[in-house]
């Protein structure tokens, strides 16, 4: 079977990451429950006049996969395979209060059409004129790895050779409230600072757009080698460490061999404990990188990690920033990637250098 590449790269979040020149040189310290994407100039990529009717998700993932094709080289792509936990949340909130507020009556129905989870894959396809395969997976906090799975092996059995793929997720008002409300977002205003060493519930939701493009040729841009991917939708704290284990075993490496390990750590103190196992164990003397207190939690949150994880590979350098221990290693060759979401959806990912 043919290897798979990450031949480019591009994320639009919480953080200045839509410069790829940069590997976060500038941080930004967010102080909230909620932290917002920090946007590049839309008109540079899209038409004013195309972009006023675009939702904010539609726009991130446009221009997102726009600046990764445009790394890439290529005009065109194979496939366009996206992930999303919530769509296009804002106009969905916007279509649902107008059936209330107009009494189920004279409806436009351009909320409607932009809120359904696939508009972001769909608006891709027709901006590239892309009549191939075109998928949106939404699989809560697993939706972008079912993403890179469903890309992966069209590529290893060759049926395609260039493969966009991408996670994208919103904020949205109402939304926000509900999770305030159930403590899944923390009761006060956190510091990205404070963030992983909270000991209370909930965390600090994000918002964000993360594309790349995958393929089964090599091409001179590439960052990382695809190697393994598996999904659990649930996994007991108790075994999470023989899970990563074989995880290892499958694809014929040990601990040792892992050069870091991209932990999905959210300041959440009912679920940490899932990174808390293989840190303190497994992993201990692994470095360790951590992420989400730069840009929140979301559903598709995960890919960001991909993102320095491939940057890592790529310029062999780590910023200070993301470790979680001391531990630091001469090279950087194969990087381990673990998440999951309030005990469930989780997801171990396999990157070498290429």
């Amino acid at each position: 079977m043919k290897k798979v590449y990450i031949n480019s790269i591009a994320s639009i979040s919480p953080q200045k990451t839509f410069d790829n020149s940069e590997f976060l040189d500038e941080i930004i310290i967010h102080e909230d429950q909620v932290v917002f994407a920090v946007e590049p100039v839309y008109k540079d990529y899209i038409p004013p006049a195309a972009a006023r009717r675009m939702a904010k998700g539609i726009k991130m993932g446009v221009v997102a996969s726009k600046m990764a094709l445009r790394e890439a080289g290529l005009e065109q792509v194979d496939a366009i395979i996206t992930g999303t936990g919530m769509g296009c949340l804002r106009d969905s909130e916007k279509f649902l209060s107008g059936i209330i507020d107009n009494n189920e009556q004279f409806l436009t129905p351009t909320s409607f059409i932009q809120s359904t989870h696939n508009t972001v894959g769909g608006q891709i396809a027709l901006e590239l004129q892309c009549k191939g395969y075109n998928f949106t997976y939404v699989h809560g906090s697993n939706s972008f790895e079912s993403a890179l799975l469903d890309a992966k092996l069209q590529l290893e059995l060759e049926e395609a050779e260039h493969i966009l793929i991408g996670g994208v997720d919103e904020l949205a008002d109402h939304t926000t409230k509900l999770n305030k409300i159930i403590h899944h977002i923390k009761d006060k205003k956190t510091s990205s600072h404070n963030l992983l060493n909270s000991k209370t519930k909930g965390t600090v939701f994000g918002e964000g757009a993360n594309f790349f493009v995958l393929s089964n040729k090599k091409q001179a841009t590439a960052y990382a080698e695809v190697v393994s991917v598996k999904i659990f939708n649930t996994l007991s704290e108790s075994d999470v460490a023989e899970t990563a284990l074989s995880f290892l075993k499958e694809n014929h490496l040990t601990v040792e061999a892992i050069d870091a390990i991209v932990l999905g750590r959210n300041g959440d103190v009912e679920f940490d404990g899932f990174y808390t196992k293989l840190s303190l164990s497994l992993f201990s003397n692994t470095p360790q990188i951590c992420y989400k207190h730069l840009i929140g939690e979301f559903n598709t949150a995960s890919p960001f990690g991909i993102w320095l994880a491939s940057k890592i590979l790529k310029t062999q350098n780590v910023p200070s920033v993301l470790k979680w221990n001391d531990k630091n290693t001469s090279s950087y060759n194969t990087i381990l990637l673990y998440n999951q979401y309030r005990g469930e959806n989780h997801s171990f990912t396999l990157l070498k250098s290429c």
